[in-house]
């Protein structure tokens, strides 16, 4: 009676046997629990596996979770990452191509893409006489790297990023001496003088005269040093290459020159080559139409010809953009394939000839000086001097490229213009005397 007295009151507290049951089950669930967590805290399956495996697989197909499939898929994903490097090896062949074919752009190169850029976006033309096309091509991007320490001399002597340029060796020390004095004399502080040798090198440096001494060239210093006007004058179109790089507008001059005023209050900077030219009047300074007659020919006997005397490659401004820069590069070129060439003659064939088949003509523009005040020694010896009036006009500069006598005529153009001595021009001859 007692036991099932015990049993009826426990029965009253709800602790039957299943109830128990249940109570036991849940200890051991949580013992077990904890024994897991002890051993395998990130669980039986590891969720970075899974993680990764999606990873890998973008598509989300399951991989079996048998060994054999593991190496085959591991097969795939190589050959996937073999394709991907392919592609991108081909890219990148593609962006070098597409600099490559920028580059050559920006190097003149390509015409048409180097109109694009200089033109840039499309514009509607005006009314009736209001259109003008482009005059002055742009400027290239300084590069100092081609030259660093002729860069550094020419921030100090340059004035506004311009500078007279003149090459001399030992063969032309008394008329460099001229020239320097008289540019010296007008006060022209922007000049340099690219000394060709050693002794030139010392000259102008005992003379407190801005000097550039080359590094050694072999392919060029044996000209450079014992090379006559002509052979001197054919380096210039390469060393002016390096100005030109550096940003530099340069105002080349020999030195069978006189300088009177300051060039460059007198330069219109709106061209690629602005140069003075060998003509002694307005017909051959500027052209002019010239009838050309065959009589064979009958009613079509007369040929119209366009005419222009050269442009002095001893005196000539050159602004550094494109086509300035292929006009050196041409005639150095030219040059050095053709050695007997003379340099005046080659510089004008690549400035003015047309395209043509065969043949691309430069696409620079040109502006002739006016011959009074640049004036070469023809219409100084021929015209000038004969006319009362013409006397009275001061030249900028006085060009001594007509006579071989260069020097004493230089200092009769000193004594006759900065000393005023009316007849130091009389006792020389119109031209030479062979």
């Amino acid at each position: 009676m007692a036991g099932r007295r015990d049993g009826l009151l426990t029965r009253d507290k709800g602790q039957s046997p299943r109830g128990s049951r249940i109570a036991v089950a849940i200890v051991i669930g949580v013992l077990f629990g904890c024994v897991f967590a002890v051993f395998y805290p990130h669980g039986l399956f590891s969720s970075d596996s899974l993680i990764q495996s999606r990873r890998i697989d973008k598509s989300d197909v399951q991989i079996g979770s048998s060994s054999c499939e593991l190496p085959e898929r591991i097969n795939i994903l190589k050959s996937d990452i073999q394709s991907l490097l392919e592609k991108n090896a081909e890219l990148n062949k593609q962006v070098k191509g597409l600099t490559e074919n920028l580059r050559l752009a920006e190097q003149g190169k390509d015409n048409a893409q180097k109109q694009f850029l200089v033109l840039g976006e499309k514009h509607k033309a005006g009314p009736f006489g209001t259109v003008k096309g482009l005059r002055t091509n742009p400027t290239v991007i300084p590069d100092e790297s081609a030259n660093p320490r002729l860069a550094k001399i020419l921030e100090e002597v340059a004035i506004q990023k311009e500078i007279i340029v003149a090459l001399a060796n030992s063969n032309v020390k008394s008329m460099l001496e001229v020239w320097f004095t008289s540019i010296k004399n007008v006060g022209i502080p922007n000049y340099l003088v690219v000394a060709l040798d050693d002794h030139i090198e010392e000259f102008c440096k005992s003379n407190d005269v801005p000097v550039y001494k080359r590094d050694p060239d072999k392919g060029i210093d044996s000209i450079a040093q014992t090379g006559g006007n002509h052979a001197v004058s054919g380096l210039k179109f390469r060393i002016l290459r390096e100005f030109l790089q550096l940003g530099y507008s340069v105002l080349l001059s020999d030195v069978d020159i006189v300088y009177l005023q300051n060039p460059f209050d007198y330069i219109y900077r709106d061209s690629d080559v602005e140069s003075m030219t060998d003509g002694h009047n307005n017909m051959t300074a500027y052209g002019y139409n010239d009838v050309f007659d065959e009589p064979a020919m009958g009613w079509a006997r007369y040929a119209h010809t366009m005419r222009i005397w050269v442009y002095n490659s001893g005196f000539f401004y050159i602004r550094p953009t494109l086509p300035s820069i292929e006009l050196l590069d041409r005639v150095a070129g030219r040059l050095s394939r053709e050695p007997k060439s003379w340099d005046q003659a080659v510089f004008n064939e690549e400035l003015f000839y047309p395209s043509h088949p065969g043949y691309d003509g430069l696409h620079a523009a040109k502006r002739t000086m006016d011959y009074y005040l640049f004036m070469n020694s023809k219409v100084l010896f021929k015209t000038v001097r004969k006319d009362a009036k013409l006397k009275k006009l001061k030249p900028v500069i006085v060009h001594v490229n007509y006579h071989p006598d260069k020097l004493p005529r230089m200092k009769a153009v000193v004594e006759f213009y900065v000393n005023g001595k009316q007849d130091a021009l009389e006792r020389f001859p119109d031209g030479s005397q062979w």
